[in-house]
């Protein structure tokens, strides 16, 4: 896989089976204290890695070469294998089990004695933020208490339950938000101006900084300011809670199984960027009349930019030039907020109508590019000849996000983007 590029070749599905009769839906958000495994804090640093489904297997054997610390040895143990090694074999999770223990054994890992709740910081530039992290409900989960917006593919679901029985734990957080709460940010800024518990920069320079929450009252406090809030809302991590739900079924409810790891951030310091297209191909329309088709759909700025400065507005890469593209307002017509998102009128008017890409999910004429790596990326991907035009998005709002889950809606593929990645590793939660 290239390290630039993130392509979805098989159709997204829902496959969550309830097993358990599901009568009432909670109106509150039951987090609950647990007692993290985290790393020792002086080796934090070269043992937490980005999240596993960030990278491919070449880029995880290469971040990890000569660190046996690295949590990729866990997170992707395929690295550790022969290089033409299945990644969903039995010996892959076998691998990456007996690599936890041994992170554990040495001392490299830790329990913590009592259960707590915790403040986890990441300054990424400009930006930071601050979650809470703590032990979610399943049951809320299935419930839809906890209110997600993508649909989820077997195989990845699968996936990941065959890593958490294996390390009989959750090693990468979902990450959840909420409704910012004025209680819950005082309480947040008292507690992180204290001494904190593991604080160091990655490679990327996120800063990464974690504090405890111990006290009885703190955590009494937490518990109950939570309990006025109705919702929590999925921002990533899909995949991790549908499989944290199917082993707590599995397990009946045993051990720890009924929670799952989660760090949740107010909505007011999310920050998401967009996630951009490239299309290998123009649907043999000849440049200047797919210029013309384009300009039914769109008013275009032939000296534009690959920034676009607000919602309905994209960038257009193509022959060597960024054009912006702005929706004619006679086309949306929607009241449906998740017809009237960007990534579904490009889907509906240009991807589906001109270039003939009925399902993004699917086609391999089309590729996605986290906006992290900025409008550069694309203009690096179009001139190398690989691709023949991009369309640089702007970003999909968390209002919209929230709004489209309480709707009981489904976004589009690929509409967001969120950083910074929360680290693996840092937060471990054990569940039997």
């Amino acid at each position: 896989m290239e390290p630039a590029v993130a392509s979805t070749n098989s159709a997204n599905s829902a496959c969550l089976k309830l097993e358990f009769p599901l009568s009432f839906h909670r109106s509150m958000a039951t987090l609950k204290p647990f007692a993290a495994l985290r790393p020792k804090p002086e080796l934090a640093a070269q043992i937490c890695e980005l999240p596993y489904d960030v990278m491919s297997s070449d880029e995880a054997r290469t971040t990890a070469a000569g660190n046996p610390l690295s949590f990729l040895h866990v997170s992707k143990p395929e690295i550790d294998l022969p290089p033409d090694t299945d990644p969903h074999a039995p010996e892959v999770y076998a691998k990456g089990a007996e690599n936890f223990q041994k992170l554990i054994r040495d001392g490299a890992l830790k329990q913590d004695a009592q259960q707590c709740f915790y403040l986890y910081r990441q300054i990424m530039g400009q930006h930071s933020q601050v979650g809470l992290v703590a032990a979610a409900s399943c049951e809320e989960y299935l419930s839809g208490a906890i209110k997600k917006h993508e649909l989820t593919r077997p195989d990845k679901e699968d996936d990941r339950v065959r890593h958490i029985e294996a390390l009989n734990s959750q090693t990468g957080p979902v990450f959840l938000t909420y409704r910012a709460s004025a209680e819950l940010d005082k309480f947040v800024a008292k507690n992180i101006s204290g001494k904190p518990e593991i604080d160091f920069t990655a490679k990327d320079g996120v800063r990464h900084t974690a504090w405890m929450i111990a006290e009885g009252n703190g955590i009494k406090f937490i518990e109950t300011q939570f309990s006025k809030i109705p919702f929590l809302y999925i921002a990533d991590g899909h995949h991790r809670s549908a499989a944290a739900a199917r082993v707590f079924q599995s397990r009946h409810g045993a051990g720890h199984s009924g929670r799952f790891l989660a760090v949740i951030f107010p909505d007011n310091q999310m920050q998401i960027l967009p996630y951009n297209r490239v299309l290998k191909d123009l649907n043999d329309w000849p440049p200047e009349q797919l210029l013309e088709i384009l300009g039914k759909v769109f008013v275009a700025d032939p000296q534009g930019t690959g920034v676009p400065a607000h919602k309905h507005e994209l960038g257009f890469y193509f022959q060597g030039k960024w054009r912006t593209l702005a929706f004619r307002k006679k086309l949306i017509t929607s009241d449906n907020p998740v017809d009237a998102l960007d990534v579904s009128l490009l889907q509906q008017l240009v991807l589906g109508e001109i270039f003939r890409i009925d399902d993004p999910r699917t086609n391999k004429r089309i590729n996605f590019v986290g906006g992290i790596r900025g409008p550069a990326e694309l203009e690096k991907l179009v001139n190398s000849g690989e691709y023949a035009c991009a369309f640089s998005m702007f970003p999909t709002s968390i209002e919209d996000l929230m709004s489209i889950a309480d709707a009981g809606g489904i976004m589009p593929p690929k509409s967001t983007w969120f950083e910074p990645k929360l680290r693996d590793a840092m937060f471990c939660h054990m569940i039997a």
